[in-house]
């Protein structure tokens, strides 16, 4: 059941997001460039859901594909989502063909000769994100956008590779992107003013919240989830099961825990078989075959609904595992594991601010709530660290150094601001 929220976090979240929408150092007479053709590199599952937000918006797209089979898939895996949309009566089949008819493709960058804007939306490999911008400095219009859809890689290493950085840009959407509101927008070294400017109004357009984040391994959203991450694969070598981590935080209201979401994105994603030693507990659930929802086996075990159970094999493989890097497994409590998941986030939450990587407190929590299912009734990381008392945080963070690690231990300005009795959202 979802709990209620309050007028005074509703006002918050209402603020927030209208706040992100403002950059201090971007004048409002910044000229916008005006976006009227959109190309889109890559037709797999991003490029499809990014080439719908701009149909949706009446905005012409052209999909490129290496192979004409991908194409013709991924221009069929968007009718297909329109139509069960229209089967649904969120659209009318008429909108089916209207949006559909704004949509083509191509096996040739060249065809992107005359788009405002192009974005790439190929896998996360640096050097085929290099090659591909390559080829579209040379191809693009002068004043075009050249945007990446990475979801961490570094937009100064892409852009150093063209003779325009100042149109080079990061725009994370998020999976699936004709459904999920969040877009971070990635402003690089060189980025100029009318770029961010006309990218930020752009989100809007398409039904977007945008959040503008600096250059950083993972940029605001990944970067503060990959701690949470850790330890909750740490917790399950210490005697936590998946089920107790995953069931403690949908109780704090998250849509679904972190072996849930793994189960769910496949947890062979970047896995081979040919080159696994068994050296993480993935390695060790994906060479016994276990790869998730996918195969009704992964984390947990899933009937023909999908709806998961405990999973007895996944058990031993954790005990396996934990004894083999010899940790004794103990009683962790679920204050533990909230706080052992949580307040690691909310560190680096601090971190993201103090190098400025992102503008402000609220805009971080603008990503958790709408990048990553951050219960609404608490507000956002940084404001529910806030109602907890940063004092309270970072005396829990120097517990948890003492026992595990300098890892938790607080960093700069969660530190000063916790001596000073005051709030991330004062700051």
């Amino acid at each position: 059941m979802t709990a209620s929220i309050t007028p005074t976090v509703a006002n918050y979240i209402t603020q927030a997001e209208s706040q992100a929408r403002t950059v201090p150092d971007i004048p409002s007479h910044v000229s916008l460039i005006p976006i009227a053709r959109v190309g889109i590199v890559g037709a797999g599952t991003m490029g499809g859901g990014i080439a719908m937000n701009f149909a949706n918006a009446g905005i012409p797209a052209r999909l490129v594909e290496t192979q004409a089979a991908a194409l013709e898939r991924g221009l069929a895996t968007v009718r297909r989502n329109y139509e069960n949309s229209a089967r649904k009566g969120r659209i009318t089949s008429q909108d089916v063909e209207t949006r559909m008819n704004l949509l083509s493709g191509s096996l040739s960058l060249d065809d992107l000769a005359d788009c405002d804007m192009i974005i790439e939306a190929v896998y996360e490999d640096m050097a085929v994100k290099k090659q591909i911008f390559t080829r579209l400095d040379a191809i693009a219009k002068q004043g075009a956008i050249l945007a990446t859809n990475t979801s961490g890689l570094n937009v100064d290493e892409i852009a150093a590779v063209t003779r325009r950085p100042e149109a080079v840009i990061g725009l994370h959407f998020f999976s699936p992107a004709n459904v999920m509101k969040l877009v971070e927008v990635v402003r690089a070294d060189k980025t100029s003013q009318s770029v961010v400017a006309t990218c930020m109004d752009l989100a809007h357009r398409l039904g977007k919240i945008a959040v503008l984040v600096g250059v950083c391994p993972g940029f605001v959203g990944n970067r503060m989830l990959y701690p949470r991450q850790v330890q909750a694969e740490q917790l399950l070598f210490e005697g936590a099961m998946p089920w107790d981590v995953d069931r403690v935080l949908c109780e704090f209201g998250f849509p679904m825990g972190p072996f849930q979401m793994a189960d769910l994105a496949g947890l062979d994603i970047g896995w081979s078989r040919e080159t696994s030693r068994g050296e993480t507990l993935r390695d060790v659930l994906c060479e016994q075959g276990r790869l998730g929802q996918k195969n009704r086996a992964g984390f947990y075990d899933y009937d023909e609904n999908r709806k998961p159970t405990p999973s007895p094999i996944t058990e031993k493989a954790v005990r396996d595992f934990s004894a083999r890097k010899g940790k004794t497994p103990r009683t962790i409590s679920d204050s533990e594991i909230l706080e052992r998941c949580l307040y690691p986030l909310i560190n680096e939450g601090a971190r993201v601010l103090e190098e400025r990587k992102a503008l402000r407190a609220s805009d971080i929590d603008v990503v958790w709530l709408y990048g990553y299912g951050w219960p609404k009734h608490r507000g956002g990381p940084m404001y529910y660290a806030d109602s907890v008392g940063l004092t309270n945080i970072a005396a829990r963070l120097r517990d948890f150094a003492r026992n595990h690690g300098s890892a938790f231990e607080p960093s700069s300005l969660l530190a000063t601001l916790a001596s000073q009795d005051r709030g991330f959202l004062s700051a």
